[in-house]
């Protein structure tokens, strides 16, 4: 079973070759203000196609002991990597991955906190004013479709499971407003089943790292999954997923800060100066905090910092 998660998606000079004659008619100034900018992309070309080049013509076993070595390398960067949502049960767990739909962990971190303080269980959010979920959900955006979906699934468990979470993928998926990575989630997470989980950022990276060619997230699990080992795919999932939020960026990824970068085909592909790249760094890797209110002790030990409470930061 390969497993993926609910929250999130997606990613992405022209000019033309200068004549010879019209570089020539150039005053040295002008020549001398634009060599630096046409030197700077000439390197960050050539940087990238000599990094593209061996990875496709790498055999199949040298793709799954780069991929392997490659997570390996993560787990010693992100020892303490964990999901970002905050939870203290399946319950909580399910209902905040449906709420990270379109919006962040932090946002849902930050608002769920009331939600469970007033709706402690399916059983009691199945019975809930949808107005007032809804005022509560708002920060997360599409709040009413949130609301539709957590008082439906609520009112499921409390009808079909007895107020329990299943442990099976095949009735989560039934749940309103649950999908496969939203189950997955959950399987992984709460009930310590295997999975990957693709969202955002593992679709991005994985492309990038030249594991896979597929953009259909059923057709990246199958094939990442294939590289690993089950007992490998959660923690796998957390590794990429944290190492695209804090250092692998969708727009401007900080491959001069990167760990894994002599094993990347896509190495400069964004800022490749150590100093400059150490500035992009996001969470704790750039100082600042992490997703959870609450966060594993592992990780404040490590340096991490919880993340304020809503309307504080």
């Amino acid at each position: 079973m390969v497993v993926r998660r609910d929250s999130a998606v997606g990613e992405q000079d022209p000019g033309g070759a200068r004549k010879p004659a019209k570089a020539a008619k150039r005053t040295p100034a002008v020549a001398k203000k634009t060599a630096p900018v046409k030197q700077t992309a000439v390197k960050q070309a050539a940087a990238k196609q000599t990094a593209v080049k061996p990875a496709k013509a790498e055999s199949r076993t040298a793709l799954v002991r780069r991929a392997r070595r490659i997570n390996r390398e993560l787990a010693e960067v992100y020892p303490y990597a964990h999901p970002e949502l905050d939870f203290e049960n399946p319950f909580q767990l399910l209902v905040a991955t449906v709420l990270s739909a379109q919006t962040t962990d932090l946002r849902v971190n930050q608002t769920t906190p009331s939600l469970f303080a007033k709706y402690p269980t399916p059983e009691d959010l199945a019975a809930a004013n949808p107005e007032e979920v809804e005022e509560i959900l708002r920060p997360c955006g599409f709040f009413r479709a949130k609301t539709r979906s957590v008082i439906g699934l609520s009112k499921a468990l409390s009808e079909e499971f007895g107020g329990e979470v299943p442990g099976r993928l095949e009735d989560l998926v039934k749940l309103p407003g649950v999908g496969r990575k939203t189950a997955f989630v959950v399987l992984g997470n709460a009930f310590g089943r295997p999975g990957i989980t693709v969202d955002t950022h593992f679709q991005r990276l994985v492309r990038r790292w030249q594991w896979t060619e597929q953009t259909d997230a059923d057709k990246i699990e199958a094939e990442i999954g294939a590289l690993f080992p089950k007992s490998d795919w959660t923690d796998l999932s957390h590794h990429v997923i944290w190492h695209g939020r804090r250092i692998c960026h969708a727009r401007k990824p900080a491959c001069g800060a990167c760990p894994i970068a002599p094993l990347c085909p896509a190495y400069g592909e964004g800022e490749t100066d150590p100093e400059k790249a150490q500035k992009l760094l996001k969470y704790e890797k750039g100082g600042f905090p992490g997703q959870r209110l609450k966060p594993p002790q592992a990780y404040l030990d490590a340096g991490g910092r919880a993340a304020p409470p809503l309307g504080t930061g």
